[in-house]
């Protein structure tokens, strides 16, 4: 057997116990999802559902699901961004200015949320963000003339914990982006004497464009189909199509509708991944 046969033999026994698994893991839940959006009625025990489209028809017929699908896009581009700011500065701090033993430890406090449950994570939100809770009687102590901070139950408290839960995800990525990049780039741009701003604009940014779209569909994709944080955190003001469809599974047992307006939430997000991709591939192609 030649060596380019062994090869491909080796790779492919290598590999192939992992995406049998994924496909088997990812296909086969949502083709049984699939089916059960289809029905009439979940088909357990000695029911008889039908074969339907209304459950795709509800989705489009209910004036509320579509605002409260609005309101999760808006909370995953709110989110997105906020990750982005506050993570890809950090991701270059860590990458390009704080030496080896040092990053190595701010590496630790980055994935140190990983390290708890996340509902654990979440209820502590409530804690911090209640009237006279952490934050309100820390800013009291400071300045004790201040109107009560309430953020409890409200849209940012939801934001917060969102953004607490996944910028990680945007450090991790945009710091391996970040370090690949050659520091005698850099380093030659500064010689012929760029600005700080135009060093960020010209050669970093664009470079890094793989760091942040991978760390923008980690972030944005789950967080738009959240359900426990808004719910936790939002109080009244938590009620997203992640919500709803929870609901559907969990409380009303209406499986079918649950598991369609699942698919419309993934038919959105291929569309958007679909209509940015072009921009996307010019990027990724340019770095």
């Amino acid at each position: 057997m030649r060596v380019d046969t062994r090869r491909r033999w080796a790779v492919f026994g290598l590999t192939a116990p992992a995406y049998l698994w994924l496909t088997l893991t990812i296909f086969l839940p949502l083709s049984a999802m699939l089916y059960f959006s289809f029905l009439t009625d979940a088909p357990f025990g000695n029911r008889q559902p039908e074969l339907t489209f209304e459950n795709y028809g509800a989705f489009f017929e209910k004036a509320y699901l579509h605002d409260l699908t609005w309101r999760s896009l808006m909370m995953g581009v709110h989110v997105t961004l906020i990750c982005i700011l506050i993570g890809f500065p950090t991701a270059y701090v860590l990458a390009k200015r704080v030496p080896g033993r040092w990053r190595e430890a701010l590496f630790l406090l980055v994935v140190l949320p990983f390290w708890s449950n996340a509902l654990v994570r979440v209820f502590s939100w409530t804690i911090v963000l209640r009237p006279e809770g952490i934050l309100d009687s820390a800013i009291h102590f400071v300045a004790p003339g201040l109107p009560v901070l309430d953020l409890a139950d409200s849209y940012n408290a939801i934001i917060i914990g969102l953004v607490h839960s996944y910028l990680p995800y945007m450090i991790l990525t945009c710091y391996l982006s970040l370090q690949a990049i050659d520091d005698s780039l850099i380093e030659a741009a500064r010689s012929l004497g760029a600005s700080a701003f135009t060093i960020l604009r010209r050669i970093i940014l664009p470079l890094a464009v793989p760091g942040l779209a991978a760390g923008a569909i980690l972030i944005f994709v789950p967080v738009i189909g959240s359900f426990f944080e808004p719910r936790i955190l939002g109080g009244r003001q938590g009620t997203m199509l992640g919500t709803v469809i929870e609901d559907q599974f969990t409380v009303v047992f209406n499986w079918p509708l649950g598991a369609a307006l699942s698919f419309v939430l993934l038919a959105i997000v291929l569309i958007i991944l679909g209509v940015s991709y072009p921009l996307l591939r010019n990027n990724l192609r340019a770095a």
